[in-house]
């Protein structure tokens, strides 16, 4: 399979966070001062795993969509089909995970709203099963 480029440079493997990913990603850190800002890119089928932004103030994230198709999840709701444009906004404490369709690569920045005493929380990875009925 070939490395899809993407709008913002898709970057090197992700291997820092490879153990909270199924499948493949490649992350490139556009912004590390102030506001974090990183491209994200998934092959298709490869999601990270749930997990949770905490803050005691402020925090969370957004991921601006920029390339493919991906899903998005937050606990107890339906996923959500993103495509280029799309903005999703996670407030801190919202269990959720992201990652790209089965058969698109997909990528997104990563924009980590600022807080103070934040963390990632990572837990479980999504279900084979579920991931797998996604149309």
């Amino acid at each position: 399979m070939n490395l899809k480029e993407s709008l913002f440079h898709t970057g090197a493997p992700n291997k820092a966070f490879a153990q909270y990913f199924d499948g493949k990603s490649y992350l490139n850190m556009l912004t590390d001062d102030g506001v974090k800002i990183a491209n994200v890119t998934f092959e298709p089928g490869c999601r990270n795993h749930w997990h949770i932004h905490k803050a005691a103030e402020g925090g969370g994230q957004i991921l601006l969509c920029t390339d493919g198709t991906g899903w998005y999840q937050a606990w107890g709701e339906k996923p959500r089909k993103l495509h280029p444009g799309d903005v999703v906004v996670i407030p801190a404490g919202v269990k959720h995970w992201h990652g790209a369709a089965k058969d698109s690569w997909f990528s997104h920045l990563s924009v980590e709203i600022p807080g103070r005493e934040t963390a990632n929380e990572w837990l479980e990875p999504i279900a084979e099963s579920s991931y797998a009925a996604l149309k």
